[in-house]
């Protein structure tokens, strides 16, 4: 009798989690100052970093048909790679002061992250459907460690190679990444059938028109759209409330494990009380962020409109990420999943770059008003979903 690799499979796909979003956290760190260092215009700085999630969204189908085609494995040790490669070509850029080359690399890494979302997909592929939720929840589980990790790499890092400033921190891209592929020789997920590879199943309309996988992509595209543009705006409206650097950095690392942390029991709360209730928490969550975000300007009010917004993504990503996988059969999962990583980093490429200029155009409270209306939407679909689901059958 063949042995059940689910827990297996988690644990690795959570380790090689943690070293992903190690990466993305240090890059989110790091990113901007080299790029205001390196770009002929400032006004130039952050696009790596919209090349970034630019690359995000434009990989996620390619990627997903990758693994259709020659299974997980070979699909996220691609994505690791590309990982080596974009630390290398980092260092190569602030070593030569190239802006065209670090934008480059910029893009590799946005690749490398696509894959590193897929890791929760791939929990679920083995896993039964009653623990389902609990091995994505787990694997999201894995991000709690980059709070720590990728920030404090940046500081390390920061010198190692002076006077090229922030070059070690890509070479501990290249090593976190590297590790990342080892470890993913080791997980045991078996490459999709050849009957699943030759039938795609339903049309992609007809698998989009379903309710529950409307609700699934709504709930995780406002969720992550919603907290990328508060986020982003966070340092700044921190800064300019005149508190320091320190306090902008304390209130974003606590915002990762408010993200992160809730993985731990997200998956059991989803089995024991469903995804419905969940999701409608996480929707409420977030606009409490908004609430403390709207009442005061102090560090407390930053540091607990914050954590709430971290736990209000939590429910509202492992919610819709779990209520994805009950809209898709086997063969129909690699398009079901393209499609929703392509509308949620889509989101949250728009929201990357609309939230520093809605900052400065019309400043802390616009930012946080603007996503009432989604939040609000979203709350009433789920609420909808759920008395759908009460409704019994004719």
């Amino acid at each position: 009798m063949r042995r059940d690799p689910t827990a297996k499979n988690v644990i690795l796909l959570a380790l090689c989690q943690a070293l992903g979003m190690s990466c993305s956290a240090l890059i989110i760190t790091i990113t901007a100052l080299i790029g205001f260092d390196l770009a002929p215009n400032k006004g130039l700085a952050t696009l790596p970093l919209a090349l970034q999630f630019l690359a995000m969204m434009s990989t996620a189908a390619p990627a997903s048909f990758f693994m259709r085609r020659f299974g997980r494995r070979a699909g996220f040790s691609l994505g690791a790679a590309m990982g080596c490669i974009a630390g290398g070509l980092g260092m190569q850029a602030i070593f030569a002061q190239s802006f065209p080359l670090f934008c480059a690399s910029s893009i590799l890494f946005g690749a490398f992250a696509a894959h590193v979302q897929f890791y929760r997909f791939a929990a679920a592929d083995t896993a039964s459907e009653a623990y389902r939720s609990r091995a994505i929840s787990l694997v999201l589980a894995g991000g709690l460690l980059a709070a720590f990790l990728g920030p404090e790499l940046a500081k390390w890092s920061r010198d190692l190679f002076a006077p090229g400033l922030y070059a070690g921190g890509y070479l501990c891209i290249v090593g976190l990444a590297l590790i990342s592929l080892l470890l993913l020789q080791f997980i045991e997920i078996p490459r999709p059938a050849a009957l699943e590879r030759r039938d795609s199943g339903r049309p992609l309309s007809s698998i989009a028109r379903q309710p529950a996988f409307v609700v699934a992509v709504l709930s995780a595209m406002v969720g992550y759209g919603a907290m990328n543009l508060v986020m982003t705006a966070t340092p700044l409206a921190v800064v300019s409330h005149n508190h320091s650097f320190e306090a902008a950095a304390f209130v974003i690392q606590w915002h990762v494990v408010g993200m992160y942390a809730p993985s731990f029991f997200t998956g059991n709360l989803i089995h024991r009380f469903g995804v419905v209730p969940i999701l409608a928490l996480g929707a409420v969550l977030v606009l409490g962020c908004v609430a403390v975000n709207l009442s005061g300007t102090e560090v407390f009010h930053f540091w607990t409109a914050l954590v709430l917004l971290g736990l209000g993504w939590n429910f509202l990503f492992v919610g819709g990420t779990t209520l994805l996988t009950d809209c898709y059969r086997p063969e129909e999962r690699a398009k079901a999943q393209a499609l929703n990583e392509f509308l949620v980093f889509g989101t949250v490429t728009c929201t990357a770059l609309l939230s520093g200029a809605l900052y400065n155009a019309l400043g802390w409270q616009a930012v946080n008003l603007g996503v009432i209306a989604p939040l609000v939407l979203v709350l009433c679909a789920v609420l909808w979903l759920g008395r759908r689901r009460m409704v019994p059958a004719a």
